[in-house]
């Protein structure tokens, strides 16, 4: 099976070659859609070094629109047959990717969850991201009666034609409830599995913060009832 690793990226200039070498170094048939989402810090001149490469296709958004927008972008391009959601930070390992994957190439899923919280290794950081997350997930489980533990990871899989076929509409963070809500209304099987996670601080460029937090809240709402 190929894959489509999409990534999307936003002023990830220190950490984006390393993540495409490790990205590159799996031992998979693959693809690399990056969709710099108008960085402002040299990302963008970095990724027109690797324009030329044939396993790496490189879009641009004219304006910043968010990471929801970005993943709609890459899934629109995606054409292998199972789509995975890469970070550009180095927080999430492609290492991972087998773990990933086994479930749907053993056809028991349609989709898998990575999650940070059955127990693989982790940087130990901040207390309350934690709480956050746990109740953001507890949440969503509530609207959407899934027993995940993780439904904020970045490590989402889908067979193709599942994702490319939900119309998506958060521009922003929204984007990870949406999903989960969308695909807890289809007939598909979702599998968890633990991945590794190398959180990094604010100091070291982490974005997410309680505004997203609170943001994650209305959409899990919305997504609920105002479909």
């Amino acid at each position: 099976m190929k894959l489509s690793i999409v990534i999307p990226a936003y002023n990830e200039y220190k950490t984006l070659p390393e993540i495409l070498k490790r990205v590159r170094n799996t031992p998979f048939d693959k693809e690399i859609i990056i969709v710099d989402d108008c960085s402002v810090d040299g990302t963008r001149n970095l990724l027109k070094e690797f324009e030329k490469d044939s396993d790496i296709r490189v879009i641009y958004h004219k304006k910043n629109m968010g990471k929801g927008a970005a993943l709609r972008t890459g899934f629109h391009e995606a054409t292998g047959d199972i789509v995975i959601i890469q970070d550009a930070d180095l927080e999430y390992d492609p290492a991972d990717y087998n773990k990933l994957i086994e479930p749907i190439m053993k056809n028991d899923a349609d989709i898998v969850y990575g999650s940070r919280f059955l127990g693989g290794p982790h940087r130990v950081l901040y207390f309350w991201h934690y709480v956050a997350n746990k109740m953001l997930t507890f949440l969503s489980n509530i609207m959407t009666n899934l027993n995940l533990t993780d439904m904020e990871t970045c490590y989402k899989v889908f067979r193709r034609e599942i994702i490319q076929n939900i119309k998506l509409t958060s521009n922003r963070f929204g984007i990870e409830p949406e999903i989960t809500q969308k695909i807890a209304r289809l007939d598909v099987r979702v599998y968890e599995v633990p991945i590794s996670y190398h959180g990094r601080t604010y100091d070291e460029g982490k974005k997410i913060g309680l505004k997203d937090a609170i943001s994650a809240i209305y959409h899990i709402i919305k997504f609920k009832f105002f479909r």
